[in-house]
């Protein structure tokens, strides 16, 4: 029996300050495998975002904030391939960010092994130093690690904005279900890429 959903609308911010010092700008997975139409597990509307992803990345620079890259990263016999294929296999060019978004000297970069990229990886860890308690989040894919990673922002009480033009997901319905869920459980701000503005602590 088929049914159908709707796509709920979702309220966006018109404005986003944050302070540049205490907010990273975690951009998820933006590799070859996932938006690279030769991917092995390609994410169509994942190419729809890159100009927005770059001018969140021009943003993040400009203030000298953390800029973070997750990136997805299996080896052979990984359990995950059983489930979606093989992909992002460590070393490979599907392994690699995107050329558009290519990381710089000072970035830091995730690797992490399942969808949560504060799974297993010492994220929490290197924001804490760095004293970052709001995260930008952006990338791909938007129900699955743009999700997790998201939830487990939100578990260890960081702020959560999502830029919900630089964000894609396989349907247009999982997106705006994943980042709805967010924005419910755990207070994530929802707007644009250019509405994110930058002040300074003592403003």
């Amino acid at each position: 029996m088929a049914w159908t959903l709707e796509v709920p609308e979702l309220e966006l911010s018109e404005q986003v300050a944050v302070v540049p010092e205490r907010t990273a700008l975690l951009i998820a997975d933006m590799q070859n495998d996932f938006v690279d139409p030769q991917g092995t597990l390609f994410v169509a509307a994942a190419r729809q975002t890159i100009a927005a992803c770059r001018r969140l990345l021009s943003f993040a620079r400009e203030q000298g904030m953390l800029v973070v890259y997750t990136q997805d990263t299996h080896r052979p016999g990984s359990p995950e391939w059983a489930l979606w294929g093989e992909h992002v296999q460590e070393g490979s060019w599907g392994w690699e960010i995107i050329p558009e978004l290519a990381p710089q000297e000072g970035d830091l970069l995730i690797r992490k092994p399942r969808y949560d990229a504060f799974y297993a990886t010492e994220l929490d860890h290197q924001l804490r130093l760095r004293g970052v308690d709001t995260l930008i989040i952006c990338g791909t894919v938007a129900n699955i690690c743009v999700q997790y990673t998201a939830a487990g922002a939100g578990h260890r009480w960081y702020k959560i904005i999502h830029p919900v033009d630089a964000i894609s997901g396989f349907s247009a319905a999982e997106k705006a279900a994943a980042l709805g869920h967010i924005h419910r459980l755990f207070q994530a701000t929802l707007t644009k890429a250019e509405n994110i503005t930058a002040i300074t602590s003592d403003d």
